[in-house]
């Protein structure tokens, strides 16, 4: 049997930019991006801690160092500048695999940077 289970989570970054007129996605800093082991192009769900608001899309990755989170195109409609996501990513594993896999936990500053 193959399940999705939590791959890894950047929790509570602030989004720093929407830009509507775009053709879709997350871009997310690359320093983030890696500290939690999420690649460009991969699907990710986010989740709007001010709205409730949750959808998927895809990552595009943004400039090292630079704390940017901005949700583009369609997405940019369901967050405004400032509101506190949570970015998850899910992996199909083997049920045994899946037991004892640890996800990939990131908690950024206020800043979304590493501390």
């Amino acid at each position: 049997m193959v399940i999705e289970v939590l791959k890894s989570k950047i929790h509570r970054v602030r989004v720093t930019q929407a830009e509507l007129n775009y053709v879709g996605s997350i871009t997310i800093d690359e320093d983030l991006m890696d500290a939690a082991n999420i690649i460009a192009n991969e699907k990710v769900q986010i989740v709007n801690n001010n709205n409730g608001a949750r959808f998927e899309t895809y990552v595009i990755k943004g400039e090292r160092g630079s704390g940017t989170v901005c949700l583009n195109g369609a997405a940019a409609r369901l967050v405004q500048v400032g509101d506190v996501i949570i970015i998850i990513s899910y992996a199909l594993m083997d049920f045994e695999e899946a037991k004892k896999y640890e996800p990939t936990l990131v908690f950024p500053d206020q800043n979304n940077h590493l501390t």
